[in-house]
């Protein structure tokens, strides 16, 4: 398979507990990569060390390394906020910024002076509306405070406003925990619109919704790798008891 992100003998510590041990993956690009298994496993650890919001938290240690597209994102002389733009994070609560809907959409754009003029940015938030699926529901209160959206368009709108600085990889943190089935059908929806451009990595404790988007899995028990798998495999073929027990819901 045509590898995004590779992990290589990587471990994570926060304090003297040791979150992930000796991790070594291959994530596909260009398809939807759900890292599932039950809670305290270490999926969130794993996905925060993709794009290094992992060292935000005070007292932690990671050994090991983070390729992206070949190169360890944990060099000393990679820039952090260049990591950041090219990987995004969807949260597990939607998070918009204290503004406007569309300065919420541009606001990355302006910071990285991604386009020239203002006709440029009013075009440019239009298509990522529209990408999230919340351009029809918005488009006439463009300036209202982005937090009278309802939760769920919140989400799409965090959604809009990272693809707008143009990353490569999609990260989802639980993304549809905090939302109304309506809503998370939305999310899941946009995921599966956007695999063929951006390579998306989603932790999910939901079994149901990791079968709905799956291309690959990656099953996690107490830090570290069970199994990993193109999804139809892991799904219908586990090769390992811990994964069979998971999906038959005995974990």
């Amino acid at each position: 398979m045509d590898t995004h992100i590779q992990a290589k003998d990587l471990n994570a510590f926060y304090g003297k507990q040791q979150a992930l041990k000796n991790v070594n993956i291959e994530i596909p690009k260009n398809q939807i990569t759900v890292i599932m298994g039950p809670s305290g496993c270490g999926k969130t650890t794993l996905l925060k060390t993709f794009n290094r919001f992992f060292e935000l938290t005070e007292g932690t240690q990671l050994t090991g390394e983070v390729l992206v597209d070949g190169q360890n994102i944990y060099d000393p002389d990679v820039d952090v906020t260049e990591v950041r733009k090219v990987v995004g994070l969807l949260a597990q609560r939607p998070s918009p910024l204290p503004m406007s809907i569309y300065d919420n959409v541009s606001y990355g754009m302006h910071i990285h002076k991604l386009k020239k003029n203002r006709a440029e940015y009013k075009t440019a938030v239009r298509h990522y509306l529209e990408i999230a699926g919340l351009w029809d529901e918005v488009q006439i209160r463009l300036h209202d405070p982005a937090t009278s959206l309802s939760i769920g368009q919140q989400q799409r709108l965090c959604l809009a406003r990272g693809l707008a600085v143009e990353p490569e990889i999609i990260l989802g943190d639980e993304p549809t925990s905090a939302l109304d089935p309506i809503s998370s059908q939305h999310i899941e929806k946009r995921l599966l619109d956007l695999k063929q451009q951006y390579t998306t990595v989603i932790v999910t404790h939901t079994l149901r919704q990791a079968k709905r988007l799956a291309d690959y899995v990656i099953y996690m028990y107490l830090g570290e790798v069970v199994e990993a798998g193109p999804a139809h495999e892991v799904f219908n073929n586990p090769q390992h008891k811990q994964t069979r027990a998971y999906l038959e819901g005995q974990i």
